[in-house]
């Protein structure tokens, strides 16, 4: 009796979605066992999968680079080999000369080794990865490659922002308060000022990434770029990114405001300082002391602000690509020579090692 009733209502459901569907589909047809065949309900399926099938799984980007000018790939290996041999070799030999030499263990020369560190690590972030695309020619990187290629690069940008401020504060005490310096600047001190720059880093990045991870990509993975750049991304998402647009503005805000606001109102009182000096000696020394930084500096700022401070109908994706060279692969490369020519202290240091190498290898050579 139960089962008889089951069939009959059964029928009554298959007969209404006939008459729902009698003028796009055909009949249903229902055997003697009061069962429905499932291929006359596939033309209903399309329909409501269709929602789902828009937001495919993205497994991999293509990073377009330079790939319009195929003629130019081998030369561009050599350049961007080049130039990440010097940043390399420049920044190493800068962190073992500051370790090695007791003269400059001094807090101006510990930050120094930690822009050379972070200089080594951004480059890296990016160049190898570019340098393999022109080797080998496959453009494309993972999804999971491209996310972590994302959270180092910008970790490492924030960190050295907050470094140069730091080496900011370093020169006002040093100029403004110099009598105080080694009691103010002490290496507790200094080293609770690099930790939180790599602390502020890490929260970016982290918080940049996270929020990375919720849109869908079902538009083109085509990034016209040699690296995974956050708003190319943003603009290949069909997810709304207005959350993410908040997130990049709030963190950038907040660190491009802190740490220019920082280094403005120590050169701020640097210059006061140095104006009220009267003696032309003492006013060269303090000045020479801060040309280096204040290079680095305006490198640095200079590249990111000529990135992403142009007005959206001014933005040139060729000028995006050489503005990205310049703060990911020229400046890392010139800030040891920068520092090197400029500084007094650095190249003292340079020649007593220089005199030491040759007088090693002079005995090294009697010894035979």
């Amino acid at each position: 009796m139960c089962r008889g009733n089951s069939t009959t209502s059964l029928l009554r459901i298959m007969q209404m979605s006939l008459f729902v569907t009698q003028e796009r589909h055909q009949p249903i047809q229902v055997s003697h066992h009061g069962h429905a065949s499932f291929q006359h309900f596939q033309p209903l399926l399309p329909p409501l999968t269709m929602g789902w099938t828009n937001h495919s799984v993205v497994t991999e980007f293509t990073l377009a680079g330079f790939g319009d000018r195929p003629e130019l790939q081998e030369v561009l290996l050599v350049v961007f080999l080049t130039m990440y041999l010097i940043n390399l070799v420049g920044n190493v030999g800068m962190i073992l000369l500051i370790h090695c030499e007791p003269r400059l263990h001094a807090p101006m020369y510990f930050f120094l080794s930690h822009l050379s560190l972070l200089d080594i690590s951004f480059s890296s972030s990016i160049i190898p990865k570019f340098l393999l695309s022109l080797l080998t020619g496959s453009r494309t990187i993972s999804y999971r490659g491209c996310l972590t290629q994302l959270y180092f690069y910008v970790m490492f940008a924030t960190a050295e922002s907050f470094l140069l401020a730091s080496m900011a504060y370093d020169r006002y005490v040093a100029i403004c308060n110099p009598l105080r310096y080694t009691v103010v600047m002490s290496q507790g001190l200094c080293l609770r000022l690099v930790v939180s720059c790599y602390a502020a880093g890490a929260l970016n990045s982290a918080v940049q990434t996270v929020a990375m991870l919720r849109l869908s990509f079902c538009a083109s993975h085509r990034l016209d770029h040699f690296y995974c750049e956050g708003a190319l991304l943003f603009a290949l998402s069909c997810s709304d990114t207005s959350i993410n647009d908040v997130l990049m503005l709030v963190f950038a805000s907040c660190t491009v405001g802190t740490t220019s606001t920082a280094t403005l109102l120590s050169y701020g009182c640097i210059l006061a300082t140095v104006l009220q000096t009267r003696s032309p000696r003492a006013r060269h020394k303090a000045i020479s002391t801060c040309t280096s930084h204040l290079s680095v500096t305006l490198l640095f700022y200079g590249a990111l602000a000529f990135m992403y401070m142009r007005p959206g109908a001014k933005r040139s994706v060729k000028l995006d690509k050489v503005a990205s060279i310049f703060y990911t692969a020229i400046t890392p490369m010139l800030n040891p020579f920068v520092y090197s020519l400029r500084n007094q202290e650095v190249r003292a240091a340079l020649s007593r090692v220089r005199r030491k190498a040759l007088l090693m290898c002079h005995r090294h050579r009697g010894s035979f």
